[in-house]
């Protein structure tokens, strides 16, 4: 037995393999590649580099820590799983996504933990489970935003080899998964890609930026797409939620995200089934999910925060910082047929015009993610407060119909299906004192720009604001979360029982907007979603031959509907 260790350090002028009891010297390659190789080493053998005499470092590349990202790294073999030959995949399109926090899904907080409440996702009705990231970042609890060695699964959740049997887990009960991934920013300790080379270019609001288009960047690039191709093929990952992409610089003729997707599109034809690329956005761009052939950059879907601040202002009456501009009922009704509020309109929030329109009768409508709450916006709140919080259950209720009957892609934020009464707060698990009270200040300033006072502001290092944030399992099974859980249930297996709730098309989405009485009407096909969010019943212009879900009861006449305050109707016409 034997194996070559390889790493890129082209600034170096010696590299040493660090291993447990000596120093082998690695010789120099092509393009600063350095390699060596050792006989007797394997799975299990642990390893680090010495670049010209330095501390020894985890290799950027290491696909276990498991004793820390300061750690030496450990050899493990991650391979396709035999279960994967009889796996063929689940489609973005139809599909309903279920965001998940393995550390807080469970009390566990492991993804052997999480493997054992599986099941109340398949009887959800859920198609598609989207981790937050799992690679290895420091310290005990975190989102995961702050990893710093992309290849290696946090050790926090299990390590490798338990995320990989949590994919065969999900893979078993029909269930897809997503993996969030994290390409514009490493955190702020154990980062020592830039001592290895020319990692870094320039900065974005996290910090420096990868090097995706000055010299050295095309290993950077490498280093990137290897990593995608990991996942998906390694670990059997059927898509990745790519973070914030808008703060990857890229001034290459192909921009990243492109050539990411050409080779996500080749790697899905030697495994014969679908993979997919989700992207996080803040530009309104409809470029990213346009066709390559068309002239875009060839991603399947992005996330669409416009539909969550129309839906989120609408149903709280919140109109501060960034939903300064979707106070208004009109808002609401218009992202529910077109996912961008801002199509090259002005945004007070900004400052300045923001986005442009989307094509609606060539760009499917699955394309664009639809939420009520996600991770960012339930825990970049003061308290982490969810919607349950401040909304009554009816009005939680009809934001899920509004989700859930849209032409879009759905996705649920764990424990938002029975309106969970535990926050989501930030929090950060770093052991060292000045790293903690930086997050500290920067998490009480960033909050005051919004009006929210110091006080109001949960310690995001402390270990109770992470134990807090865990799902509470018993509310299930409780008034009113069992309820509104069935709700949503009834929901989901609708829009899997009726063709027209899972038609992508938008130019043919019809929306009729009351905002005296604050009802909509959205057509869709031969069906109608009737939506009294007022305080009073309503009677709505819809004649319905057929009710087909009425969480309240409504009355129905010849060409006439009355729904109770704070409720819906899904009905046949």
């Amino acid at each position: 037995m034997a194996h070559e260790f390889a790493v890129w350090a082209p600034e170096s002028t010696s590299v040493g393999l660090v291993l447990d009891d000596r120093t082998e010297a690695m010789a120099a390659g092509d393009q600063g590649w350095w390699t060596v190789t050792v006989p007797g080493a394997g799975p299990g053998t642990d390893y680090a580099f010495s670049l010209d005499g330095g501390d020894p470092l985890p290799d950027p590349r290491s696909r276990w820590q498991p004793h820390g990202v300061h750690a030496p790294s450990r050899l493990i073999e991650v391979e396709p799983s035999p279960a994967d030959a009889a796996w063929t995949g689940r489609s973005l399109p139809g599909s309903v996504i279920y965001e998940m926090h393995v550390g807080t899904f469970t009390p566990g907080g492991t993804f052997a933990a999480a493997e054992e409440r599986l099941d109340h996702l398949v009887d959800l009705g859920v198609d598609l489970v989207e981790v937050m990231p799992v690679n290895a970042f420091d310290g005990t609890r975190g989102w995961g935003y702050d990893g710093v060695l992309w290849y290696a699964v946090t050790e926090n959740y299990g390590g490798p080899v338990a995320f990989r049997r949590f994919v065969d887990a999900c893979h078993a009960r029909g269930l897809g998964v997503v993996l969030d991934v994290v390409y514009n920013h490493l955190g702020p300790s154990g980062a020592y890609l830039d001592r290895f080379g020319p990692y870094f270019l320039g900065e974005n609001v996290w910090g420096p930026s990868l090097n995706l288009d000055g010299p050295g960047s095309d290993t950077v690039r490498a280093y990137i797409l290897d990593n995608v191709t990991m996942w998906l093929r390694d670990y059997g990952v059927d898509a990745l939620r790519l973070d914030a992409v808008h703060a990857l610089r890229d001034a290459r003729a192909t921009h990243l995200l492109e050539e990411m997707a050409d080779h996500v599109v080749s790697l899905s034809a030697h495994l014969r089934r679908p993979l997919t690329l989700i992207a996080e956005s803040d530009l309104n761009d409809p470029r990213l999910v346009t066709s390559r052939e068309a002239g875009g950059y060839g991603l399947d879907a992005q996330w669409c925060d416009d539909i969550h601040h129309a839906l989120h202002s609408t149903l709280t009456g919140e109109t501060q910082g960034y939903y300064a501009d979707f106070g208004a009922f009109s808002a609401l009704a218009e992202v529910l047929h077109h996912p961008f509020h801002h199509a090259g309109t002005w945004s007070t929030f900004r400052g300045r015009t923001h986005g442009r329109p989307v094509d609606l009768l060539r760009t499917p409508g699955h394309r664009f993610l639809a939420y009520l709450q996600d991770h960012d916006q339930v825990g970049n709140r003061a308290g982490g407060d969810r919607l349950s919080a401040t909304v009554s259950p009816g009005l939680l209720a009809c934001g899920a119909a509004l989700v859930l009957c849209s032409p879009y892609t759905p996705m649920i934020f764990m424990g938002e299906e029975w309106g969970a009464a535990t926050p989501w707060a930030f929090f950060v698990g770093f052991e060292d004192p000045g790293l903690q009270e930086a997050v500290r200040e920067g998490r009480t300033k960033e909050f005051a720009e919004h009006g929210w006072g110091a006080a109001e502001v949960p310690d995001p290092t402390a270990l109770a604001t992470f134990e807090a944030s865990r799902l509470d399992w018993s509310e299930p099974s409780r008034t009113p979360h069992a309820e509104l859980l069935e709700v949503y249930r009834r929901l989901i297996a609708l829009r899997r029982a009726h063709p027209e709730l899972t038609d992508p098309h938008l130019d043919p989405v019809r929306v009729e907007h009351d905002d005296d009485a604050r009802t909509l009407v959205v057509h869709r096909g031969g069906l109608r979603l009737a939506v009294n969010l007022g305080a009073s019943p309503a009677t709505l212009p819809v004649a319905a031959a057929d009710v087909l879900f009425a969480p309240a009861g409504v009355d129905a006449a010849d060409s006439s509907l009355t729904v109770p305050a704070e409720s819906f109707a899904l009905v046949r016409t």
